[in-house]
């Protein structure tokens, strides 16, 4: 059996590093955008799930539903929660498949 040489786990942890600042990067470059009742909320959020805008459409609050309101905008902070978390897992899937050629 042998094993991994001080000079090879050296490279492993480099290139991990490495692959952590890119999936960092990313992610702070990443924007979603996500509604809720059929455009009436949209939210946009960045890769560390801070919400960059939230538009509402005049007729909603209009209508003068407050609890359809929060409930229109909680949809769509879930949603736009959901879609940083797959762009994530992209993210991780495309770093965990570089660093396999190292094993």
């Amino acid at each position: 059996m042998g094993g991994f040489n001080p000079k090879q786990l050296q490279e492993m942890m480099s290139m991990a590093r490495q692959q952590y600042e890119n999936l960092q990067r990313k992610m702070q470059e990443t924007t979603v955008e996500a509604s809720s009742g059929g455009g009436s909320v949209t939210v946009r959020m960045n890769g560390q799930k801070q919400v960059l805008s939230l538009k509402i459409e005049p007729d909603v609050v209009q209508s003068g539903d407050i609890e359809m309101l929060q409930d229109l905008i909680t949809a769509a902070v879930n949603g736009a929660t959901h879609k940083v978390d797959e762009a994530m897992q992209v993210s991780m899937g495309n770093m965990m498949g570089g660093l396999q050629g190292l094993f």
